[in-house]
């Protein structure tokens, strides 16, 4: 990178402070470590979601302060550790904050949208559509908002990251790509991804120092390859199986005639006689999870690309991101989590068919079934509140360990900055005081992540 002395930098405009931040040696470049450790972040997420469910759902701000402050600690650049400074009680008066926005939103505007839709149309549908359309950015509004909160209370070395006011210029830009994305059937969606980053990166402050995005959007194709190659087989195999060569020559007569012929092979074994190759059918699954795997792949490797070309003065950044290995643990670990839920789910029906329905017919030699019917109903309820309620828990902490946990790590270690000098002259920003904090985000959902 160029010295910020150069006619050409865009910092050269900037002076600088006082220096708060010393370091020896950082002209050789900085590392990442990761000092956490699986274990004691599964026993925080379990004692924290148990206080969750206690308190109806009111900890979880306090939750969600304690994981932060626990991963934040983990990451340390240069030996030093991240530092998340945020407090539990502005989240929850940001939380009721937004609420309140919302509720006027979705009591006075939702109102007004379906008196015109019955007045005009004579039907609600029109006012349903435009209701879903007009949250979409407000959506993408607390998605920038609660990325400048949470960089606001980040701290390293006792320096603040900060990101400046922008939140509806995104979302209305977010709009934009997105419709641009969509009438372009994806072929746009690189340019989406980049413009997007660089909005955002662009007003992202560390201290004094203003980061930059570079790079060019079109150098984010490359990450699309295995989408783009998994829905090229993808045509190949509908093409080959319905039109070239079909799999069922006399052709289907609907869906039921379909799952009817499965249903006789599982129970006979045989392949129906007009069938030719069915095998193939199994190049559909294949290619769809091919594509599961390109979309997965293309969110993580465009992040490595966009990494390696995120700037300071006198400050580069650079990511070894594998984003084999990321898609592998994203799977890997939401599907176990999912498979803990899904298990608990259809044991949580069994529960409900056997102590409030009689079994509908359930074989009642089943283990604990006949136990079960005779419970008073009321105390039915309370075991099945409890099993609900212990089964998100279970679900999220699961989710903690074996996705966050090792994506974060990932992120970490496999991140540095090979130049640094331009440290030493950044001065401390002014705290950035904003009163709803991330409320907008809790409200809509999007504040569950950390």
């Amino acid at each position: 990178m160029s010295n910020t002395s150069n006619l050409n930098s865009p910092w050269r405009s900037k002076p600088q402070p006082h220096v708060v931040y010393t370091g020896g040696g950082l002209e050789n470049g900085m590392g990442i470590e990761f000092s956490g450790k699986r274990g004691a972040l599964f026993w925080l997420a379990l004692k924290t979601g148990f206080f969750t469910i206690l308190t109806l759902g009111f900890y979880r701000f306090w939750m969600k302060t304690r994981l932060r402050r626990w991963y934040w600690s983990a990451i340390r650049p240069g030996g030093h550790p991240l530092e998340y400074v945020g407090e539990p009680l502005e989240k929850l008066l940001g939380f009721f904050i937004a609420v309140v926005i919302l509720t006027f939103y979705i009591g006075i505007v939702n109102l007004m949208l379906m008196f015109v839709s019955f007045s005009v149309f004579e039907s609600s549908v029109i006012g349903y559509m435009l209701s879903f359309v007009g949250v979409i950015p407000i959506w993408f509004y607390a998605r920038y908002r609660a990325r400048r909160y949470v960089l606001a209370r980040t701290r390293w070395r006792g320096v603040r990251f900060g990101l400046e006011k922008g939140a509806w210029g995104y979302a209305w830009r977010a709009l934009w790509y997105w419709a641009l994305t969509i009438i372009s059937l994806g072929i746009l969606w690189p340019r989406m991804t980049f413009l997007l980053e660089k909005y955002k990166i662009d007003r992202t402050y560390f201290g004094s120092a203003r980061l930059l995005q570079g790079g060019r959007w079109q150098m984010l194709y490359r990450a699309t390859l295995p989408f783009v190659a998994s829905l090229v087989f993808l045509a190949v195999a509908v093409l080959w199986t319905v039109l070239i060569d079909p799999v069922f020559p006399n052709g289907i007569r609907d869906g039921s005639a379909l799952f009817s012929s499965i249903d006789d092979l599982i129970e006979t074994g045989k392949t129906p006689a007009d069938w030719v190759k069915p095998e193939r059918v199994f190049l559909f699954p294949l290619a769809l999870s091919g594509m599961l795997f390109g979309a997965i792949y293309y969110r993580w490797v465009s992040k490595r690309i966009m990494a390696n070309h995120k700037i300071g003065p006198d400050v580069q950044f650079a990511s070894r991101l594998s984003g084999v290995r990321v898609t592998f643990v994203y799977v890997l670990g939401n599907f176990l989590a999912y498979l803990v839920l899904i298990a608990g789910l259809v044991a949580l029906v069994l529960f409900a068919a056997i102590a409030f329905f009689g079994g509908f017919g359930l074989a009642p030699e089943m283990m604990g079934a006949e136990a079960l019917a005779g419970l008073p109903r009321w105390v039915s309820l309370i075991l099945f509140a409890v099993v609900y309620l212990t089964l998100f828990l279970m679900w999220g902490v699961l989710h903690n360990t074996f996705v966050t946990f090792p994506l974060m790590r990932h992120m970490a270690v496999t991140t540095s900055l090979p130049l640094t000098a331009g440290l030493e002259l950044i001065s401390q920003r002014a705290r950035d005081e904003f009163a709803e904090a991330e409320g907008f985000a809790e409200a809509l959902d999007l504040g569950a992540a950390i």
